[in-house]
């Protein structure tokens, strides 16, 4: 059978017609006297093993480059990755993708964090509330699902880059959103945009990385998620409740602390971009498209940048050809420039871009992927729907118990009768039953959580009014004043006025001046956030020693047994405890899921795949999500069950997968 590579070799100097480089990247480093070597005579210089039979460096060297002639392209990459060392160029590479990874961990918490002051700010109902949380999800499903079918064709920088841009310049747009309509909008797009990151980030930085140090580089990558929930967690605490830090522009405008927390949750997403610009393509991916003199570019590159890092400016890039696979396939439909208009020109290469990454998703079910596809996607469900259920559930429960105590303290006021007093103090957690207040005045007070029932208010003066949940039911009011305050219809149910007016009413929602957000869901993140701190470390070291695949089915055999100790979550010390244990385990399993699965896919599938299975993921967060919260205050029972019975049917799935330690990516 002829060699379909045979005709796809690429060479780097010699005739016209190829690939040269002989002007400035002569071929053999013999040739080539650097800096350190300028000026000596090689014929007089003795190499030491000549007469003991050891052959000379460069024999060896030589040999090494006819081999490489014969390798097929992802072990002769394999082979030119090690040559370019590990080094200088990963460790930048490692921090500008890890800023990256930071911003999605961060677009995670933004919203969460931020409701609690937007809804006043932006009156919203609680469909609202729940429309804003669920759209952050489905947001970055979309982005998963175009950005990483699109890096496989497009390239993995250049959508990085798009996708990033996207994403801070509608963050900053959602900053100074004043309705909840174009704020939502925003999110919208903002998320589309940080959902490409996490497909893109592993399969460009796994292209850079030696096989012997994948696993655990990637896992170390993983830490910059943690490290995005820290970020948010800390300076959500630092800036939302100082509600000075904003200004207004009359009664229009409005920008309080929370907008400033939108605005700084968005500098990792800025300093990646930044930083993106100075990095190049992944040479992998170049090498799949037929772009044959970057690529040789890029990697040599690589080889040099470390090199000098390591004090061995000398070392001179060997690679000589490098093959390069079929992809006329593949190749775009190019239209002349005077064929049809700009638009027609652009429809035509948007529409077989589009057929491209459609027939790419569909080649992951392909004979060769397909169980390898089904597995991987049972196990990404089965994890992201207990992990992000459990991680919604925690922070609800902890306002259950909040709840529960503060109504435990509740003070009732039965019969009682208060004449010609002057109410200048807030009312908290009361109940008043059948009282009368007759000629009282309730002037500059705050009333929060309070209940009049069957009450009698007669020649009363409500006057500058503040209130939260606050409301009259089957009460009887008469010649009574309400002057600027926010004691609205809504909140007289089944009442009898007579005689009764509101003058200057407070129309509208009015964030509050004093500290309205408990910093509890803050230090709750946070701490949640610093507990995978641990368990990044111990996966990272062991990914190689124990194995991609124990280390997931292990970790999430052990999470799902951790669930039956939720049965024992009584107090909110003990709820934060076990979110810790549960995040600090399941860290593990999410670090080999994502090694995983750049290892399974061959390049030019590699992105698509992890964007089709991280779009499930978010999927799964959702309904995850939804499930979880909807059983909060109802029981404990099925939330834990469904925990389990998710984490132990992926963990024995995930037990199933080959081990992909050793393997050369394809």
């Amino acid at each position: 059978m002829a060699d379909p590579y045979a005709n796809n070799v690429y060479h780097q100097g010699g005739d016209d017609n190829g690939y040269g480089y002989q002007a400035n990247y002569p071929p053999h480093e013999e040739d080539t006297a650097s800096d350190a070597t300028e000026g000596h005579d090689e014929e007089d210089q003795l190499y030491e093993g000549e007469y003991q039979g050891i052959p000379h460096p460069d024999e060896v060297k030589a040999a090494q480059r006819a081999t490489r002639a014969d390798l097929e392209l992802s072990e002769q990459y394999e082979d030119i990755i090690e040559d370019c060392g590990h080094g200088r160029f990963q460790w930048t590479l490692f921090t500008v993708l890890g800023l990256a990874l930071m911003a999605d961990g961060v677009e995670c918490f933004v919203v969460a964090f931020v409701l609690p002051s937007a809804e006043k700010d932006l009156c919203l109902s609680n469909a609202e509330k729940g429309m804003l949380g669920l759209m952050v999800f489905l947001s970055m499903m979309v982005g998963a699902f175009l950005w990483g079918g699109l890096a496989d064709k497009v390239g993995r920088r250049r959508c990085l880059i798009v996708a990033l841009a996207i994403n801070c310049i509608f963050a900053f747009l959602s900053s100074f959103a004043q309705g909840y309509g174009f704020f939502l909008f925003f999110r919208l797009l903002s998320g589309i945009g940080i959902g490409g990151t996490v497909p893109i980030v592993y399969s460009y930085f796994s292209e850079f990385l030696q096989v012997d140090k994948r696993g655990e580089h990637l896992s170390w990558l993983c830490m910059f998620w943690m490290i995005g929930g820290i970020y948010a967690s800390f300076t959500a605490w630092g800036i939302i409740p100082r509600y000075g830090w904003g200004f207004s522009m009359g009664t229009e405008f409005q920008f309080h602390s929370w907008r400033v927390f939108v605005l700084v949750a968005a500098l990792p997403a800025i300093a990646s971009l930044v930083g993106l610009t100075f990095m190049p393509e992944s040479p992998r991916f170049l090498l799949e498209n037929a772009k044959h003199d970057e690529a040789w570019m890029i990697l040599k590159q690589v080889h040099d940048t470390n090199w000098r890092a390591k004090g061995q400016p000398e070392k001179v890039f060997t690679v000589t050809h490098i093959k390069a696979p079929k992809t006329a396939e593949d190749e775009f439909i190019e239209i002349q420039a005077a064929t049809g208009t700009a638009v027609q020109r652009w429809a035509v290469r948007s529409l077989t871009l589009c057929k491209l990454v459609l027939r790419n998703v569909a080649s992951l079910l392909s004979a060769e992927l397909r169980f390898a596809t089904l597995f991987m996607a049972i196990i990404w469900f089965c994890m992201a729907f207990s992990y992000y259920g459990l991680s919604v559930w925690f922070p609800d429960m902890i306002k259950h118990l909040q709840h529960e105590e503060y109504e435990s303290k509740v003070k009732v006021f039965h019969r009682e009768r208060v004449e010609n007093f002057h109410f200048n103090f807030s009312l908290e957690n009361q109940i008043h039953k059948e009282g009368e207040y007759i000629h009282d005045k309730f002037v500059s007070i705050e009333m929060k959580s309070v209940q009049f029932e069957d009450s009698l208010f007669e020649d009363c003066l409500f006057e500058d009014i503040r209130s939260t949940d606050t409301v009259f039911e089957n009460c009887t009011i008469r010649s009574t004043v309400f002057h600027n305050t926010d004691l609205l219809e809504e909140k007289f149910i089944d009442c009898r006025m007579e005689n009764t007016s509101f003058e200057h009413s407070k129309h509208g929602c009015h964030l509050d001046t004093v500290e309205d957000n408990d910093v509890l869901i803050y230090l709750v993140s946070f701490l949640g956030s610093l507990a995978v701190l641990p368990g990044n470390i111990i996966s990272a070291l062991y990914m190689e020693k124990i194995g991609r695949v124990k280390i997931i089915g292990g970790s999430m055999l052990i999470s799902a047994g951790c669930t039956f100790f939720l049965f024992l979550s009584f107090s909110q010390s003990a709820i934060i405890a076990l979110q810790c244990l549960f995040c600090g385990i399941s860290v593990a399993a999410w670090n080999g899921i994502e090694v995983v699965t750049v290892e399974l896919y061959p390049a030019s599938k590699r992105a698509t795949a992890f964007g089709v299975l991280n779009a499930l993921c978010k999927l799964a967060a959702v309904l995850g999500s939804s499930i979880f919260s909807s059983f909060v205050g109802i029981t404990k029972a099925i939330p834990i069950l469904l925990s389990f019975a998710a984490l132990v049917c992926g963990g024995l799935v995930a037990l199933r997968l080959p081990d992909t330690r050793e393997k050369i990516l394809q």
